[in-house]
């Protein structure tokens, strides 16, 4: 299976970084293929400029400046989230590269009456793998909004039922060693299973 990883970290010795290295070893392990995005490392551009916005109905011209990053989701049957949950939202490099890349005519159609057809019918699994610096309760009293768009909102972009594992580290402010090694094992497990 040819596995997208998307990772949204900007420090290399963070442990969304020893998350991401986990989620990579493990899949590897399994003889996946792994087209591996590190959207900090590769430069992404998040900002819907107004030219995209100009563009973004037009399925002729609206994915030019994103081409590369639209054809590497199309060529993916697994699409895999890393990332941190900053002020209960993805960072904004993750955020950009959905609004930029997620176009009609690429992952949905618009129809003539303006309703959205989902049709990124390739993917057959969705994950994500996430920290929180806050705890679980406090986070659910939000409404937890990324877990909502993966689960929701992504996990509806194929049109079809996909399976969606959301694999989550709550209260990063007060973890432990012990706690991040048990949650690196728990990743592990997720995607040998896969």
């Amino acid at each position: 299976m040819r596995v997208l990883v998307l990772f949204a970290h900007p420090l290399e010795a963070s442990f969304g970084a020893a998350l991401h290295r986990q989620v990579i070893d493990a899949l590897r392990s399994r003889g996946h293929e792994i087209d591996d995005c590190d959207l900090y490392l590769e430069a992404f551009d998040p900002i819907m400029s107004k030219h995209d916005l100009s563009d973004y109905h037009n399925t002729a011209i609206n994915r030019v400046r994103v081409a590369s990053y639209v054809d590497r989701l199309l060529a993916a049957d697994a699409l895999v989230l890393v990332f941190p949950v900053w002020n209960e939202g993805f960072p904004a490099i993750l955020k950009g590269y959905f609004d930029r890349v997620f176009l009609p005519g690429a992952t949905f159609e618009i129809g003539e009456d303006g309703s959205a057809k989902p049709s990124l019918r390739n993917l057959t699994k969705l994950a994500a793998v996430c920290t929180y610096g806050s705890d679980r309760l406090s986070t659910m009293l939000l409404g937890d909004p990324p877990r909502r768009v993966v689960k929701r909102l992504l996990r509806a972009t194929p049109g079809h039922r996909v399976t969606c594992d959301y694999v989550a580290h709550y209260d990063m402010n007060h973890t432990s060693l012990e706690r991040r090694v048990s949650f690196l094992n728990r990743v592990k497990c997720v995607f040998e299973a896969w």
